[in-house]
């Protein structure tokens, strides 16, 4: 492929990651808490499942696997990383962190966390969707200062795409939440996708572009 073509094709998959659906589905994983394996939901209402759905409805042939596990801190995530991500993932939505900050942990274990399973994932290249969380600041001005500035500033480190706040839109709205006001109903995961969409076509094209020959 020439030069001229193969800057063609880069255009194409940058700006229309459904022109470039094939028959062979990208392999995404969601990588995640509760928030991602959608406790409470049935399967199909999970964040994951619905993703996938709307990515469908675009012309976008994705597998999304549901690695989420309820109570999970981002140091769990770093132990179950390799066989949570396994050979032939494609890209990777990584939503941790938000036991953490329920649990008061050191924002510097978070941060070394998610650092050390993007630099991992980076290193299998990867492309990364990072969900960012925000401390409740009821944790006090000094942690919640601490632990918001991970996302963004791991992003920009290890070249990630950054949804600054998963729960965008979502949280504290009790009627977008379950009765615990923690954990999306149906109605707020689709709330969630239709927020979180354009960043996730932006991952899809890096990883069409990764992919490619």
């Amino acid at each position: 492929m020439g030069r001229l073509a193969a800057a063609v094709t880069l255009a194409a998959a940058l700006a229309s990651p459904g022109a470039l659906a094939s028959s062979h589905p990208l392999k995404i994983v969601a990588l995640g808490d509760s928030l991602t394996a959608g406790l409470g939901l049935p399967a199909n209402e999970a964040f994951p499942a619905r993703l996938q759905e709307a990515l469908a409805a675009r012309g976008v042939v994705a597998d999304i696997a549901n690695a989420g596990v309820s109570g999970e801190t981002a140091s769990g995530g770093v132990a179950r990383l390799d066989w949570s991500v396994p050979d032939g993932t494609d890209a990777v939505i990584l939503e941790l962190g938000a036991n953490d900050a329920l649990r008061g942990i050191d924002p510097k274990v978070t941060r070394a966390a998610l650092e050390s399973m993007l630099a991992r994932l980076q290193a299998r290249h990867i492309p990364v969707l990072l969900c960012g969380m925000l401390a409740p600041r009821n944790m006090g001005p000094e942690y919640a200062g601490a632990f918001d500035a991970i996302y963004p500033d791991l992003a920009e480190k290890y070249g990630a795409i950054l949804y600054p706040f998963f729960l965008d839109g979502v949280a504290t709205d009790p009627k977008l939440n379950q009765r615990d006001g923690l954990h999306p109903t149906a109605a707020g995961v689709d709330r969630i996708v239709a927020k979180i969409l354009p960043d996730v076509q932006r991952l899809i094209s890096a990883a069409k572009v990764a992919r490619a020959p």
